[in-house]
């Protein structure tokens, strides 16, 4: 489960692009806080702290509790969005979460126990077809990521969904298939010279 970041808030008093351009000049990010069937809160965040927290690689994925005016919301980070150019943060919306929320994110796959995998022994590469999961998980329990095992797994074999187990709280967003996660496919070197003995 990712840490709980922080992110202190000032309410913005005036909304627009001339008032959003001033916020930016004085290093300010203007933000909005949505959701939890309640008016969204225009507010703006320190653009230095805000990069610190989106340099952690899990931002997107972590609860991010903003204290605004003495109170502290509880909030998901949904969107930011960047200058073109100089990849500054211009803007970043907020998640309202309630009670015992659900939430869909995408969370980051890695793979274990490669030295088992018969296949990978062979001189095999893993070929990650998703790098990230797409789930629907208690907000309070948003895994950091997803350990994929592929002991056992050879040449041509294929990790589909059905393989990888689930933290408790956690299921797939997509449910309609068995999609493939990764496959074990022989290097092109192997490849050719198995083609050229026919």
């Amino acid at each position: 489960m990712s840490d709980t970041l922080h992110l202190p808030a000032e309410t913005r008093e005036r909304a627009g692009k001339g008032a959003s351009r001033a916020l930016r000049r004085e290093g300010r990010v203007p933000a909005v806080v949505y959701g939890g069937n309640e008016e969204p809160l225009a507010i703006h965040v320190e653009e230095k702290l805000l990069n610190k927290l989106l340099g952690t690689g899990h931002f997107l994925n972590s609860i991010v509790e903003v204290e605004v005016g003495g109170k502290t919301v509880k909030t998901l980070p949904k969107d930011v969005a960047f200058h073109p150019v100089s990849s500054r943060p211009l803007h970043a919306d907020f998640l309202r979460l309630t009670g015992n929320a659900k939430v869909h994110v995408a969370v980051p796959v890695i793979f274990a126990n490669e030295e088992a995998s018969p296949g990978l022994k062979r001189g095999g590469v893993l070929n990650i077809v998703r790098h990230e999961l797409e789930l629907i998980c208690d907000a309070d329990k948003i895994p950091d990521d997803i350990s994929i095992d592929v002991a056992g797994f050879d040449l041509g074999d294929s990790i589909h969904i059905s393989h990888v187990k689930l933290p408790a709280g956690s299921a797939s967003a997509i449910t309609d298939r068995d999609f493939t996660i990764a496959t074990l496919v022989a290097p092109s070197g192997l490849r050719s010279a198995e083609g050229d003995t026919n």
